[in-house]
């Protein structure tokens, strides 16, 4: 395993590159509310409701994806939001959009695909915002969901001492014309992806875990970067242990979005429990790493015994970011 040339790829990968602004517009939006319990750097704002929370999150789906796909990209639309909220431990309850397209045939597609996702999710779109006439087409939805207050998972709790583990639906394939997604949803049942979505819900109403997301656009290991910048603690990870589909090398797997996967921290008296609840819904879960005070997120590949584990720093967090939200 050539970590450098791993560490260096992922760097330079535009699912996490692209997310490296978001900390520097949140000196534009002061929140002055009492009720808001978490918000940037959250799957989804969380709002206080007396014994549950109201989580609100939104999405928009990549020009690129667009471009190449627009059925798959409406169909998206609504799979990257569900798991937003899943995430959080919730479940959604209802979504807007916003669709700005000129072209007759591409609308259509799109809406397609938001209608296969709406069916499979069974969540609606109860209204939103229509621009029929631009030059460009764009997509953009937001979601409303719930949780109770006592099984919220945030992003920013993870403690160090914590275990990591990582957990994905290996049985899919990459998209045909956009191969940093993987498909492991379009053909199966709700039934079975609603099973899947709601381990993060039984985990959180357990107390199972202490930080969890979903893994997004930046792959796994973007993905843990940003929940441990959110929670200013670092990680080291072993590649060795991370489940990888068959098929695909781990370079190729760490720059996909997985389609169903999350990662959680959790105490290690917790991790057999928690990969139980993962495997029964149908996930691949592995422990693949734990939580330390220094803010790095480090990969190694090897034993750790007599010295033959190899280091490298994938992100430093006290010299660089993934999104500069702390």
């Amino acid at each position: 395993m050539n970590l450098e040339s791993l560490a260096s790829e992922l760097r330079g990968f535009v699912g996490i590159t692209r997310k490296k602004q978001i900390g520097s517009i949140m000196q534009f939006f002061p929140i002055e509310s009492e009720r808001i319990i978490a918000s940037f750097g959250e799957d989804a704002a969380v709002i206080d409701d007396g014994e549950e929370v109201m989580l609100l999150a939104a999405d928009g789906i990549w020009s690129k994806l667009m471009e190449v796909d627009p059925e798959w990209s409406g169909y998206c639309s609504i799979l990257v939001n569900v798991h937003d909220i899943a995430a959080m431990g919730g479940w959604p309850v209802a979504m807007v959009d916003v669709l700005s397209v000129g072209d007759d045939e591409i609308s259509k597609r799109v809406l397609l695909g938001m209608k296969k996702g709406i069916e499979k999710f069974h969540v609606p779109i109860i209204g939103g915002h229509l621009h029929p006439d631009t030059p460009y087409s764009a997509l953009d939805v937001a979601i409303l969901g719930k949780a109770k207050k006592s099984g919220v998972i945030l992003s920013s709790t993870a403690k160090p001492g914590d275990v990591v583990v990582a957990a994905a639906d290996m049985n899919g394939q990459p998209h045909p014309r956009f191969a940093i997604n993987f498909d492991t949803t379009s053909f199966k049942d709700s039934e079975t992806l609603l099973t899947q979505l709601g381990s993060m819900q039984e985990l959180g109403e357990r107390g199972l875990v202490k930080a969890g997301k979903d893994i997004s656009n930046p792959g796994l290991l973007g993905t843990l970067g940003m929940l441990l910048e959110t929670s200013n603690v670092g990680a080291i990870v072993d590649v060795d242990a991370i489940a990888v589909p068959a098929g695909l090398d781990l370079g190729a797997w760490l720059k996909m979005y997985p389609g169903m996967g999350f990662v959680v921290t959790t105490k290690p008296e917790n991790s057999a429990a928690v990969l139980e609840v993962f495997e029964r819904r149908g996930l691949t879960a592995r422990v693949i790493g734990r939580v330390t005070a220094e803010k790095k997120l480090i990969i190694r590949s090897g034993s750790e015994e007599k010295g033959k584990s190899k280091d490298m720093v994938l992100f430093d967090f006290e010299k660089e970011c993934v999104t500069g939200i702390h």
